[in-house]
């Protein structure tokens, strides 16, 4: 499988540009201001337009893009929705099964270990 990588620069934008590129950029919802929130469907993380991360490409696609600003995230506004109360307690729900999850595991753990120990 090939990859292709884009050389891609940083762009630093005041913040009436970078309203104004969200405005253009992002397709799928409206930004009224810097200060709104999305929640990004790959990584999880709420962010807000001031954080979203805007390049440029160096070579011929010199075409801006918007992404995810959390660490190893590279979403696009296509992946990113409003944090409604229902998303909210969806995200909590999951959370919640995830630490049940967690703790369950842990105690299956733990009584494998102590039925070792009284085997020996």
């Amino acid at each position: 499988m090939f990859s292709i990588m884009m050389a891609v620069s940083t762009v630093r934008l005041s913040d009436d540009a970078k309203l104004a590129v969200l405005q253009r950029v992002d397709r799928f919802r409206q930004w009224h201001c810097l200060d709104e929130k999305r929640y990004c469907l790959v990584c999880g993380e709420i962010i807000t337009g001031r954080e979203i991360k805007v390049t440029m490409g160096t070579r011929e696609n010199r075409s801006l893009r918007i992404t995810c600003p959390t660490k190893y995230c590279d979403a696009m506004p296509i992946e990113w929705v409003w944090p409604t109360d229902a998303v909210l307690v969806k995200i909590a729900m999951m959370e919640m099964e995830r630490n049940w999850f967690c703790l369950i595991t842990r105690r299956g753990r733990a009584l494998q270990s102590c039925r070792k120990r009284k085997d020996t």
